[in-house]
């Protein structure tokens, strides 16, 4: 089958499965597959691809209109600056949380200081390696309480060649640190999303670790034990940037104060970022 025959039928029939980027994703997973970049497909696009290579891509294509994201397809998603591996055992990188990234940078533009961060609930460990890779001098706590996240975490460290500089921890949010752990920056990603909104998220997400997406309940439960116990983890004057989503955000308690909320490009809510009194 000729190239272009391939991926346009394999266009029309991600389309009629709903996945919102039907040629794009059968491009990329064809480019996986047999190994070549996306100039080469339309320089190839009239000769027939290897038989291989058509039996492998159809089975991700069959696994694409099951609505699985295709960040699992291909093993790997882009964030910030690197791709990080990925599986259904951590969340998939989102374009979103990179504002995180950027609201750290913007408290601590220093970027040749010497910070202690730390990152709760690193999953894929996508934030706290990017921030280890932009604070070159600094060292990345990161944490989970999934064991399997934490492996993969370490495996992209290791990728990016940040992980002399950083440690893992398996535990439940702050419980995981070391007793006296004390931070310059502290950041999280904690599950956010209600129980009631669980019922209309996209088909993907539904491959996704449940444990990551909710907390069961109004999807403050978690951002509200984050801000509570924040203090007892930052130095003074340190500071705390938390992602949230729809739920918003608790009340700041007493011993933070909120420097600012933060937004998307389309305007939509997605954290805020506090500071130690």
């Amino acid at each position: 089958m000729k190239v272009q025959t391939l991926i346009q039928e394999a266009s029309n029939q991600l389309e009629q499965a709903s996945v919102g980027a039907p040629r794009m994703d059968a491009e990329l997973m064809l480019m996986a597959t047999w190994g070549v970049s996306q100039t080469d497909l339309i320089i190839r696009a009239h000769d027939d691809v290897p038989q291989d290579v058509v039996v492998t891509f159809e089975a991700m294509l069959k696994r694409r209109m099951n609505r699985e994201p295709l960040a699992y397809i291909l093993g790997k998603k882009a964030f910030w600056k690197h791709e990080f591996l990925v599986s259904e055992d951590v969340l998939v990188p989102r374009p979103e949380t990179e504002h995180l990234v950027e609201m750290v940078l913007k408290y601590c533009p220093h970027q040749e200081d010497t910070l202690q961060i730390c990152d709760i609930g690193t999953g894929s460990g996508c934030i706290a390696i990017t921030l280890a890779d932009e604070y070159k001098n600094s060292f990345v706590t990161a944490c989970d309480i999934s064991d399997t996240a934490l492996v993969i975490a370490q495996k992209n460290a290791k990728q990016v060649d940040v992980l002399e500089r950083m440690s893992f921890y398996e535990g439940d949010l702050y419980q995981a640190l070391p007793a006296g752990s004390q931070f310059d920056v502290l950041v999280s990603n904690p599950p956010y999303v209600s129980k009631d909104e669980m019922n209309d998220l996209e088909a993907e997400l539904s491959f996704e670790p449940r444990f990551a997406l909710t907390d069961e309940d109004s999807g403050l439960t978690l951002l509200e034990k984050l801000l509570d116990d924040a203090h007892a983890y930052l130095k003074d004057g340190g500071f705390l940037v938390l992602e949230s989503g729809l739920c918003g955000m608790p009340k700041t308690p007493d011993t933070l104060e909120k420097l600012e909320d933060y937004f998307d490009l389309a305007g939509n809510f997605r954290g805020s970022v506090f500071c130690k009194n």
